[in-house]
């Protein structure tokens, strides 16, 4: 008589847990967001369709323009001008990324998965850098380089070559994506929509404006070292007499942010989801 012993399954091996596989898990989330590939490809196109406006502008007007206006053309920036419209679709959709998952609740499981949340953090944060950046840098040259193709026309045309030039394009992508960190750092210590957005407009524009109207001695000290006017420096291929130099505005606004995502971190950790 043969006698049969049950076998028991063996259990399934446990899987570690790793950043790279919460960065992972991240990019899945990214990627499937459609308010991501929309709101991305609206800031590249905003930076593009305003940047090949302002050009054919200037070329369909040049007879119109003084000589001192000819003079005083900047080929470089004007092709930039779509940055300081794109930078609120950036901003705000670091925002939203956040945001929606406390609306959603999504943002439970995730820290239940990783209860050490930190992670979850620095993932999030690496993801949107890298695709934000990428694309927005993708998106600054190629209107430089067609809206140099436009001037060329009227033969006021630069190159990437000239001094300066391409730290002013690749800057200006850059400083599209940091825009849209600081944007993810205060979806994470408001944890609100409509909060997060007025705070970011407020950094971006209303700071500024309200700034201008100091008086001139005050505002020199105060207008420079704005969040925005400061990271705009690297975008500036002639600083103004009172502008940072182009790296250390860019430093300052990484300052910034950073601090962002130091409180964000830590309201992070500390509150519930």
């Amino acid at each position: 008589m043969t006698s049969t012993t049950a076998t028991r399954p063996s259990a399934a091996p446990a899987i570690r847990l790793t950043q790279a596989r919460v960065i992972a898990s991240e990019w899945v989330k990214l990627r499937s967001l459609r308010s991501t590939t929309y709101t991305l490809a609206a800031a590249a196109a905003i930076v593009i369709g305003l940047g090949l406006l302002f050009c054919s502008f200037y070329v369909a007007r040049w007879g119109l323009l003084s000589a001192a206006d000819r003079a005083s053309l900047n080929p470089v920036e004007v092709s930039l001008r779509g940055v300081v419209l794109a930078q609120l679709a950036t901003g705000t959709l670091g925002i939203l990324l956040i945001t929606g998952e406390y609306a959603t609740g999504m943002i439970r499981a995730t820290v239940s998965a990783v209860p050490r949340r930190l992670p979850v953090l620095w993932a999030k944060l690496a993801v949107f850098a890298v695709v934000a950046t990428v694309i927005c840098v993708t998106a600054t040259i190629t209107v430089f380089l067609s809206a140099q193709a436009i001037f060329s026309i009227k033969h006021v045309g630069v190159s990437l070559a000239d001094p300066g030039v391409l730290r002013v394009v690749i800057g200006a992508g850059l400083y599209l994506g940091l825009i849209g960190l600081l944007g993810m750092a205060l979806g994470f210590i408001v944890r609100s929509t409509a909060g997060g957005i007025t705070i970011l407009f407020a950094i971006l524009l209303i700071l500024p404006v309200l700034a201008d109207i100091l008086p001139s001695d005050w505002a020199r000290h105060i207008v420079p070292y704005l969040p925005s006017v400061a990271g705009q420096a690297i975008m500036q291929l002639r600083p103004g007499p009172y502008s940072l130099a182009p790296w250390t505005g860019f430093a300052l606004l990484a300052g910034y942010t950073a601090a962002a995502v130091v409180v964000a971190a830590v309201l992070f950790r500390r509150r519930d989801a």
